[in-house]
């Protein structure tokens, strides 16, 4: 009874990150949308931090612009697959750790954020400017958080 328990708080503890996330960036999203001119810029720490409006129609830093339908295919099977992996792992009575929940659900939530700018407008809101990085958004904060850790996940078990 106590592994069935803590699966289903594992599920909780999913859900409740990706719909936070998947919330959050739909919510500054919006707000800078209406707040910023596309190329406006607030300073919020003068050099250090800005929020400036970017319509991102590639990937990562902007890399792949313009490929349209693909990069929205990709993120979709990408979902799928972490979903698969969750799936994989509890069907098989696999015990997956609290934190390779926590990242994947990171990733999962970061794409599906920006999934939904790509459907809706063809394009990635971006507004977070750091000035020494490519202006990103909660949805890219979330799927990098959640790669570092999925990536500290392997390395802790291959150790």
């Amino acid at each position: 009874m106590k592994s069935e328990s803590s699966a289903y708080f594992d599920i909780f503890l999913s859900l409740t990150i990706v719909s936070s996330i998947v919330c959050l960036d739909r919510l500054t999203k919006i707000f800078f949308s209406h707040i910023l001119s596309l190329g406006e810029s607030w300073v919020i720490l003068r050099n250090i931090l800005h929020m400036t409006l970017v319509h991102n129609t590639g990937i990562a830093f902007g890399l792949f612009r313009n490929q349209g339908i693909v990069l929205i295919i990709i993120p979709v099977i990408m979902i799928a697959l972490l979903l698969y992996n969750f799936y994989h792992y509890k069907y098989n009575n696999e015990k997956l750790s609290r934190l390779y929940i926590v990242a994947v659900s990171l990733i999962i939530a970061g794409a599906i954020g920006n999934l939904i700018d790509r459907i809706l407008y063809g394009y990635v809101i971006d507004f977070i400017d750091l000035r020494i990085w490519p202006v990103f958004n909660i949805a890219d904060s979330a799927i990098t958080v959640g790669a570092i850790l999925l990536l500290w996940c392997i390395n802790i078990k291959e150790a």
